[in-house]
């Protein structure tokens, strides 16, 4: 059946190649399905990935996936997949165009959707001068002057990483801060700024922030502001029953198996360590574990 697969991958970006090369490598029959829009198709450059660093996403992703393709028994499908059912001893994934295809196993590689907080100027500065992660993009600003939006424990953990890297820093709570008076003290004896005020807007270039317009009228010149926003899951979990953590990740064990046989999952909806190093490094271990299980069922 041209519409039967080994295994179907959804989601086509740096852990969903890494993925397919792992199993082509291993003459599975695999599909990939993607619609052909990575979270961080505005970041202007990725760093922290040994041997591409400094190279633009779209650099990777394109060699990446002419690499795969070289696999023949790899297969690619432009569309987005909206059900995902489990049909006698295969699983079924329906595209927004109507096709249908079955394969014995899931990758789950379909990433997070970023929910952009009401800030004007915001998502056009996401992935450029609006960043999540100080190991990917903390060299280019460091020492500059730099924000970070978030509250309560996650924004004070996350301050001491970037307080490694600038120490002209100022967080925003964008309302009354979720600190506690300990807290406070260490960054007040640190000279962190500590900002209550709502955020207005983000005057910027081109995705180049300037500053910060509060909604009190005041302003505050900032080269890179770190922003700890909420996501969704860009699959939808509730067609398999899938679990997940308190934090809105998919769960998964050492072997990046869901709760669902025959389901893994693996980059950036499992884990809040979101990198492309990390995405490949998930990617190639889930494609080998999967290709094990299959030799394992077909062996006996």
């Amino acid at each position: 059946m041209e519409n039967k697969f080994d295994v179907i991958i959804i989601g086509g970006s740096y852990a969903g190649l890494s993925a397919g090369m792992s199993l082509g490598r291993s003459l599975r029959k695999v599909l990939i399905i993607d619609s052909g829009k990575p979270c961080n198709r505005q970041t202007p450059h990725s760093h922290n990935f040994i041997t591409h660093d400094g190279k633009t996403p779209k650099e990777i992703s394109d060699l990446a996936k002419e690499q795969v393709e070289k696999y023949e028994t790899v297969h690619f499908h432009n569309g987005i997949v909206i059900k995902t059912v489990k049909v006698s001893e295969d699983f079924q994934v329906e595209t927004d165009n109507g096709e249908n295809f079955f394969a014995k196993k899931l990758i789950l590689a379909s990433g997070v959707k970023d929910m952009m907080p009401d800030i004007s100027g915001f998502s056009e500065c996401w992935g450029i001068s609006v960043i999540h992660c100080p190991y990917c993009h903390g060299y280019e600003v460091k020492g500059e002057p730099t924000g970070i939006l978030s509250n309560g424990e996650m924004l004070f953990e996350f301050s001491k990483l970037v307080y490694n890297l600038t120490k002209d820093l100022t967080l925003f709570t964008n309302g009354k801060a979720d600190l506690s008076n300990e807290q406070i003290e260490i960054l007040n004896k640190n000279k962190i700024n500590l900002v209550e005020d709502e955020i207005e807007a983000i005057i910027h270039e081109n995705g180049q922030m300037q500053k910060l317009i509060l909604k009190t009228g005041n302003e505050v010149a900032l080269k890179a502001l770190y922003a700890k926003i909420p996501f969704e899951q860009n699959i939808n979990t509730e067609d398999l029953g899938l679990e997940l953590t308190e934090h809105g990740f998919i769960k998964i064990d050492h072997f990046h198996k869901t709760n669902v046989d025959g389901v893994f999952a693996c980059g950036d909806n499992v884990t809040m360590m979101r990198s492309v190093a990390n995405a490949v490094a998930q990617g190639n271990f889930t494609g080998a574990i999967i290709n094990k299980e299959l030799c394992d069922e077909e062996f006996s």
